[in-house]
């Protein structure tokens, strides 16, 4: 029998290096949704689009990839979504109208999947013990963070410099590079083909019929919804309505000179913050109820975009906003995958939880394509804003009835 891995073992010090390079050009998107649209002379919807389907690829993608993971191995499955993120990514470098930047940001989609969450963190949470699970799946989840925060300000540099079309070969670049930690990524070995066959039916089957796989799937789709708004439509958001910085001021002194580069700040600093509250949240989640903890999540998250709406949108309020969203971005993720692994054991936690985050990525097309189609509407993104803090105390409550009993034996 193979023994658990500590917690920092090669298996999540791997996990943590596709997770974060993953993480860094996904969250980048927002930075390119004013200089795509200029060129090209686009409404906001024609790009806000195409991220929107990127994140509706994704959650499609998610439980297809943990199933493929399940069925030819972990390390196959993500060489191919390296791939195939690498071939969207140069093929939308050539889009020139909206439709095809639309089509090929379904194989951006996939390509998340298949570098992203859900067969990572089944990885890696097969490789932890029921020790330290909560923690190395709160410590991937936060690499995701880490590469939030460099990943808008290098895109913001790299535009600098260069057109929109090199910088995403270069992320291409970038996503291929990972393939070289894929040796580090042993998880536990697996049942033959058959057994997965037989036993995947019976357990997916099980938390299908269970009502609390129904009301966790339910509750991720407003963290999908705001999470997929702030990172597609936040840089243009602060660029365009926020105060102007202070030349004497703080910000300038640390080179941020306009409201396009505090836009690219702003992601990084949710990223920042979110690694703090994602290890707090795997951390928390060891010790107390993981459904009373998401509840609180989403009820603190409505509470503070309600706050941030209703003030004057100021360089201040900007970065108080992103340090206390931050700190509650991606903290819902550890908790919800390790309620799915406790009540439903681990060895089919990546179709499982993929499926549970096709909730989420729902919420995330939603939230992107409204955040679009509302700005060239109204010219201006409250509407979308509102719905945002509506889903998330809708999340806070639903959470409530889940019943955290094993169902399955892990």
């Amino acid at each position: 029998m193979d023994r658990p891995a500590p917690l920092m073992s090669p298996v999540l010090i791997a996990a943590c290096v596709i997770i974060m390079v993953s993480f860094a050009i996904r969250a980048a998107f927002g930075v390119f949704q004013i200089p795509i649209a200029e060129e090209f002379g686009w409404l906001r919807a024609e790009f806000s689009l195409a991220i929107a389907i990127q994140n509706l690829a994704w959650g499609i993608g998610q439980p297809l990839f943990g199933a493929l993971a399940e069925r030819i191995g972990d390390r196959k499955a993500i060489v191919i979504g390296a791939l195939i993120y690498a071939a969207g990514l140069v093929l939308s470098s050539f889009a020139v109208t909206p439709g095809a930047h639309q089509v090929y940001e379904i194989l951006v989609g996939f390509g998340i999947a298949g570098t992203g969450f859900g067969v990572i963190l089944a990885v890696v949470g097969r490789a932890s013990s029921d020790e330290h699970r909560s923690m190395s799946l709160a410590v991937a989840t936060a690499a995701g963070s880490a590469g939030q925060i460099f990943g808008p300000p290098l895109a913001e540099a790299l535009l600098a410099v260069i057109n929109w079309q090199m910088v995403f070969v270069i992320f291409a670049g970038m996503i291929l590079s990972v393939l070289l930690v894929l040796p580090l990524m042993r998880a536990p070995v697996r049942k033959s083909g058959s057994q997965i066959e037989e036993s995947m039916g019976a357990i997916v089957g099980k938390a299908l019929r269970d009502p609390s796989f129904a009301l966790i799937f339910m509750g991720f789709f407003s963290c999908g919804y705001q999470l997929g708004f702030i990172t597609a439509h936040f840089p243009a958001f602060v660029t365009e309505m926020c105060g102007p910085i202070d030349p004497g001021g703080m910000l300038y002194g640390m080179g941020v000179t306009s409201t396009s580069v505090l836009g690219a700040v702003a992601i990084s600093a949710i990223g920042f913050a979110n690694i703090l509250g994602t290890l707090t949240a795997g951390y928390l989640g060891k010790r107390y109820t993981k459904k009373y903890l998401l509840a609180g999540i989403y009820m603190l998250r409505t509470f503070i975009a309600a706050a941030f709406i209703m003030t004057p949108i100021t360089p201040a309020t900007v970065l108080l906003f992103s340090v206390g969203m931050g700190s509650l971005w991606l903290a819902t993720v550890p908790l919800t995958s390790g309620l799915v692994a406790q009540l439903y054991g681990v060895r089919y936690m990546g179709t499982l939880y993929g499926i549970v985050f096709f909730s989420h990525q729902l919420g995330s097309f939603l939230g992107v394509w409204l955040g679009g189609r509302m700005y060239d509407a109204y010219g201006d993104y409250n509407v979308v804003w509102w719905i945002g803090v509506g889903v998330g105390a809708f999340s806070a409550i639903v959470h409530l009835p889940v019943k955290e009993r094993r169902l399955v034996a892990a």
